[in-house]
């Protein structure tokens, strides 16, 4: 990455500010600003998140917000109410007071003698949902949108639930969050009030899990924040990003779908990252390209970017799998709108005899059975990728073997394909609750398959996530399963696989009871939406550039590990992943902060019931002779009949333990 040591206008940095809230409760903010904005006001950017500004993501933010700001900008990094250095209590995520809190915030930027009253508001993830969703309120300063690596829709395309199964990603995330809310503010900014607003949310923030565990079917829960229940709230110009490896790039093309004001997308190669930061790369000069938007559409001026196409996509070709890419190799397209009139859905029927022929017709239609065994799924990867060791899907083949798998002769030319595959699947199942999974595969003249994409359904959310109804054993089926968008070559010489399975845990949690799925191969059929050259050539982005980095020592440097055991004596299969965010010290700030998660999920091959996730994280922080560590875990099983979660968090000021507090819960499982 290039770094921009000279940049074109001189910026002054405020490390803590405080916003008070209509009934008093403060808000801190992390400012960067051109030296003279309050002599000559800019248009601000409003980053609104749960992370951090002083330590966990200041060193991500030292490199944007001053290079942004720069450019004649006012960049305000605000924590959410109950985190960071933020009063109040944080209970849950995009809650109605975390979106009047951002309505009024962006009222105090506006009203500042440094903002020239336009704002804009960005993000990444959280960041990017609640800018979403902030829009739809329609605060009058708002102007404009960056979306990154977020969804319009938090029940069918988030962290809890795919198709109506429960994601293992949702344990994972709510440990995540359940470990940052231990952490309290610094006491450097908010003085001897830090071990009131501390002990507040240790006793205040509760246990996500139990909540989100408790909706497990679209719901008023997950409708509230879900922009998609009414697309029209949102007239603002809205640019939308995401990666293939990141779990949210399907929202990308929802939204330049649907959204009826100016409107902008693009997905790479990344995983859950800002672009400049993107991996696997080619990562792209993201804060040139932002600029551009901000500048069109906070400063009025003619930028040329509503004249490009709304929709650019990175058109990956063949890659070996591996658990981890730094790079994929590929290209740029665009799309003049979507759905692209480049784009053909085309059949592909499916034979009993595992072939898959293009518009085939008279193929073996025999129904074949399947009864996978749960470790099918371990090479799946996480739903989310970050661009850690291990966390993008590997070597297909072992997967394959307990599935169905269906498939075409080696292609006689490339063949492209960019959208959404889907399966047209007939079948019957043997038990009431079940669930089935289908996966794209690129197997190579070597035999090595690559997971393209793929998709999961509850098989009881069949007509309805809002009402699933139970399977009639026996019964026959013709259901529909949406596959992840994505934009991929197929070499010549290649073939296409579809990969059915009934279960894929640990990136989905299992079905009560052993399943067998019964597939009627004559009546089901793949639709592929293959791509045709609109002979245009898109020329790359220019390499990736930002500020100056931070200064910071690592004690500890970040680092990931994925390992999968198996238990040769029971068959248990156990999937472990270490995430070190790294010990770092940050010397303008005296602050040593470092974190550690730990997740474990496990299973017996035959048996639902054994399943069991647990994930611990550990985090410190020091300064002097003052230091704070908590420890957090969250542990999920479940019966026939029931989900049970049993979590401890423990909190020590020094060496004395402060809290500690113990949940032992039961939820009642609903058709999942």
């Amino acid at each position: 990455m290039k770094v921009d040591t000279e940049l074109p206008l001189t910026v002054r940095e405020t490390e803590h500010a405080e916003i008070a809230m209509p009934d008093g409760t403060r808000l801190a903010a992390r400012i960067w600003m051109p030296e003279d904005a309050e002599a000559r006001p800019v248009p601000a950017i409003l980053e609104y998140i749960p992370y951090r500004k002083n330590d966990k993501t200041l060193e991500r933010d030292h490199a944007r917000a001053p290079w942004l700001a720069a450019q004649g900008y006012a960049y305000v990094r605000v924590d959410l109410r109950g985190s960071g250095e933020s009063e109040g209590v944080m209970q849950d995520e995009y809650t109605p007071v975390e979106l009047q809190d951002g309505c009024d915030v962006i009222a105090w930027i506006a009203d500042q003698a440094w903002c020239d009253g336009c704002v804009g508001i960005v993000g990444i993830s959280w960041g990017g949902f609640n800018g979403l969703q902030i829009a739809a309120l329609r605060p009058p300063a708002l102007k404009a949108v960056v979306t990154i690596c977020s969804t319009d829709d938090r029940y069918a395309d988030d962290i809890h639930y795919m198709g109506g199964t429960l994601l293992c990603e949702q344990l994972s995330w709510a440990s995540v969050m359940f470990g940052i809310n231990t952490l309290p503010p610094d006491p450097a900014h908010v003085g001897d009030r830090w071990r009131d607003m501390w002990t507040a949310r240790l006793d205040g923030s509760g246990l996500w899990l139990e909540t989100w565990l408790a909706h497990q079917t679209r719901d008023p829960f997950w409708k509230h924040g879900s922009v998609c229940e009414d697309f029209s709230r949102i007239q603002l110009p809205v640019y939308a990003v995401s990666g293939w490896a990141d779990g949210y790039c399907r929202s990308v093309f929802r939204l330049v779908e649907n959204l009826k004001g100016p409107v902008k997308g693009i997905v790479g190669p990344w995983a859950h990252r800002y672009p400049h930061l993107g991996e696997p790369g080619p990562a792209i000069d993201w804060l040139t390209e932002e600029t551009r938007w901000w500048d069109h559409w906070l400063k009025g001026r003619d930028t040329g970017i509503m004249d490009e196409p709304p929709l650019r996509l990175y058109l990956q070709d063949h890659a070996a799998p591996r658990t981890h890419y730094a790079h994929r190799d590929g290209r740029w397209i665009t799309e003049p709108s979507w759905p692209s009139p480049n784009v053909t859905r085309t059949r592909f029927a499916l034979g009993s005899d595992g072939q898959m022929i293009r518009d085939g017709a008279g193929l073996p239609g025999a129904a074949l059975t399947i009864r996978s065994p749960l470790w099918v799924g371990m090479q799946a990867g996480k739903w989310c990728s970050y661009a850690h060791p291990g966390d993008q899907p590997g070597d297909q083949r072992r997967d394959d073997a307990g599935s169905l798998t269906f498939q075409t002769a080696p292609l006689d030319e490339d063949l492209d394909i960019a959208g959404d595959a889907r399966l047209t699947l007939a079948l019957r199942a043997d038990r009431p609750v079940a669930q089935v999974t289908v996966r794209l595969v690129d197997v190579a003249p070597d035999g090595a398959a690559t997971r393209v994409s793929y998709g999961l359904l509850n098989l009881t959310h069949r007509d309805s996530h809002e009402q699933p109804a139970a399977l009639e054993p026996g019964r026959d089926y013709v259901t529909e399963i949406p596959l992840k968008h994505v934009a991929q070559t197929f070499r010549r010489g290649h073939r296409i696989r579809l990969a059915v399975s009934s279960s894929y845990f640990p990136l989905a949690w299992p079905t009560p009871e052993p399943v067998t799925l019964t597939v009627l191969p004559g009546q089901s059929q793949l639709d592929l939406p293959i791509r045709a050259s609109d002979g245009l050539s898109v020329p790359d982005f220019a390499p990736p550039r930002a500020g100056r980095p931070l200064d910071a020592t690592y004690h500890v440097a970040p680092a990931a590990e994925w390992n999968v055991d198996e238990d040769r004596c029971t068959g248990r299969i156990t999937a472990q992943i270490r995430d070190h965010e790294g010990d770092a010290y940050i010397s303008r700030h005296d602050l040593s902060h470092s974190a550690e998660g730990r997740e474990r999920y496990s299973v017996l091959p035959d048996q639902p019931t054994s399943a069991e996730g647990e994930v611990r994280w550990t985090h410190e922080m020091r300064r002097g002779d003052w230091s704070v560590r908590t420890v957090t875990t969250t542990r999920l099983t479940g019966d026939h009949e029931n989900f049970r979660v049993v979590a401890r968090l423990q909190a020590w000021e020094g060496d004395s333990l402060v809290r500690e507090k113990r949940w032992d819960s039961s939820i009642k499982r609903t058709w999942c």
